[in-house]
């Protein structure tokens, strides 16, 4: 009956936009490495060198806790899948909790040396907000012309 919706998706339809969207993890990496140079510039220009310094340590600190939480929530994936390869569930609840200790000595450090840094380091720390804000943008380009 040609008046039926069709229930079952198409997979011809499915795989670019499932190839799409796996990469978004990618793409917010990305982001944040183009992201991070530009944002420091501005803040350099408007606040400063030592603002823009905690900045740049901040947005250091994203990047590197935002690849570790990738590798984080894999192990647990594998784990939770009994995957092979599994890391240990003490490996990957150690560097789950030394990604915060890394940034509160971090947060120590700046406070001691320069308090007017620990601004620009706090707002640093949302530089994967931007990046998945961009990531946003983009997909809904994606989808309105690209058609994805």
């Amino acid at each position: 009956m040609p008046d039926q919706p069709q229930t079952e998706p198409n997979p011809a339809r499915a795989a670019p936009a499932e190839d799409f969207y796996s990469g978004a993890l990618h793409r917010i990496g990305c982001f944040m490495a183009v992201l991070a140079p530009l944002l420091v510039a501005a803040a350099l220009w408007e606040f400063g060198l030592r603002p823009a310094a905690g900045f740049a340590l901040g947005c250091a600190i994203a990047y590197v806790n935002f690849h570790w939480l990738k590798r984080v929530i894999a192990g647990f994936v594998d784990r939770a899948t009994g995957a092979a390869t599994s890391q240990s569930g003490q490996g990957i609840v150690f560097r789950f909790l030394l990604r915060y200790v890394l940034m509160a000595l971090a947060a120590y450090v700046i406070l001691t040396v320069s308090p007017a840094s620990l601004n620009g380091l706090l707002a640093g720390l949302f530089l994967p907000v931007a990046a998945i804000g961009c990531e946003a943008v983009y997909e809904l380009y994606a989808a309105l012309v690209r058609g994805v």
